[in-house]
């Protein structure tokens, strides 16, 4: 049974970081790509960053260019978000995702639809 489960959120004052992860099971998973996707209150689920399966490949929303880092192990098992700058916008829950890797542009990445398998959500609260 495939399963994500995130981990690492919390509330944290603005200014502040914290580092998320994701472990994965269930499947080869270094042969997917992971994303992570967050969903404020009364909006819209959105992309926020995604890595390759071989790991040469980042893409972010650029409202976290520069302030968050994804990264996963060798395994491909486990994904990591590095929330640095936090800003209150920020807030949301924070969800883990992966889809089988294919041939496919950037663009692929930042569609949800493209991710197969969804972790339960980590909250991540930023204080001004």
């Amino acid at each position: 049974q495939v399963q994500l489960v995130e981990s690492g959120g919390g509330l944290v004052q603005a200014g502040g970081s914290l580092r998320l992860s994701c472990a994965a099971s269930g499947r080869t998973f270094s042969v997917y790509a992971m994303g992570w996707f967050r969903q404020a209150p009364g909006k819209e689920r959105e992309f926020v960053a995604a890595i390759s399966s071989s790991r040469r490949n980042t893409y972010y929303a650029g409202s976290v260019e520069g302030r968050f880092t994804i990264s996963r192990d060798s395994a491909g098992n486990t994904v990591y978000l590095q929330m640095n700058s936090l800003k209150p916008e920020d807030t949301a829950v924070y969800y883990c995702a992966a889809g089988l890797q294919g041939p496919y542009g950037s663009a692929w990445y930042f569609q949800p639809q493209s991710y197969d398998h969804w972790g339960q959500g980590t909250q991540v609260t930023v204080s001004s």
